[in-house]
């Protein structure tokens, strides 16, 4: 097994986040928990960094979720089952309960996306998945409950009786159903699935930095708030997105007929 669990790249502009444990179908244990919540800091510090592609090695999953042999060890040192998050916990905060992180995320899903798999996939901003792409819940048939947002988003981002009979059932869901959903924004053939997704963040890059960030924290902040109270919230991109030389050099780039050259300032 690999020293690292999680490879990370960076290259023009978008980093590259692969959960990199394929003989156990990137299962998550603790150690991989713990990478990737540097990972995450790295990517909302650094400002070059303006996309982020999540995904699984191999091609055989995504992530099949949390290390079962890891947590039954846990059981039986008496270490106590947890619940909903991930405070207290290896990598917390972890991608699912991160709620400011400003970056865009691709979800790119080839194989199985099951349990905390799937939530790290809701909890991702644009999904693109392979045809051989399978979503479920299954942890009401383990005794366990998908504490990582699953009960959360799925019922947010499916209408309210599909959601539950995901969840109350664990019944898996195959990448056609899911676009149908509307919980990818396509599927494609396994062997076109890097070109889709790099299709994708090349719109991201080339698309002003702040104003990405702006509309992410704006979008997801006032999802759940009446329309008018979202109107006159303060958003902490947007102050710094309206403020910027960006905002002047897109209009300035237009009347000028060029491309703009964005700064993140």
């Amino acid at each position: 097994m690999s020293e690292t669990r999680v490879r990370y790249e960076k290259k023009d502009h978008v980093a590259y986040v692969t959960m990199d444990r394929p003989a156990v179908l990137n299962a998550m244990d603790r150690r991989m928990h713990e990478e990737l919540a540097g990972i995450w800091d790295d990517v909302e510090a650094d400002d070059d960094v303006r996309a982020v592609v999540l995904t699984g090695a191999g091609d055989r999953a995504f992530s099949v979720g949390q290390d079962l042999k890891e947590r039954a060890r846990l059981n039986e040192s008496g270490v106590a089952p947890t619940t909903f998050g991930s405070g207290g916990q290896a990598g917390h905060p972890r991608l699912t309960d991160r709620f400011t992180l400003s970056k865009p995320v691709v979800a790119r899903v080839r194989g199985y996306a099951l349990g905390g798999g799937f939530e790290l996939v809701l909890a991702c901003d644009i999904v693109i998945a392979a045809e051989d792409a399978v979503f479920a819940l299954p942890e009401v048939r383990l005794g366990l409950i998908a504490g990582a947002g699953g009960v959360f988003r799925l019922p947010r981002q499916l209408p309210q009786k599909v959601a539950m009979g995901y969840l109350l059932t664990g019944r898996r869901m195959d990448a056609a159903t899911a676009l149908r959903h509307g919980l990818v924004n396509e599927v494609v053939p396994a062997a076109e699935l890097d070109q889709c997704v790099a299709g994708w963040t090349d719109s991201l890059v080339r698309a002003a930095p702040l104003s990405v960030r702006a509309i992410k924290e704006a979008a997801l902040r006032s999802v759940d708030l009446p329309l008018e109270e979202a109107f006159t919230t303060s958003y902490h991109w947007e102050e710094r997105r309206r403020r910027s030389a960006d905002a002047i050099e897109g209009v300035r780039a237009f009347t000028e007929k060029r491309d703009p050259i964005w700064t993140g300032h």
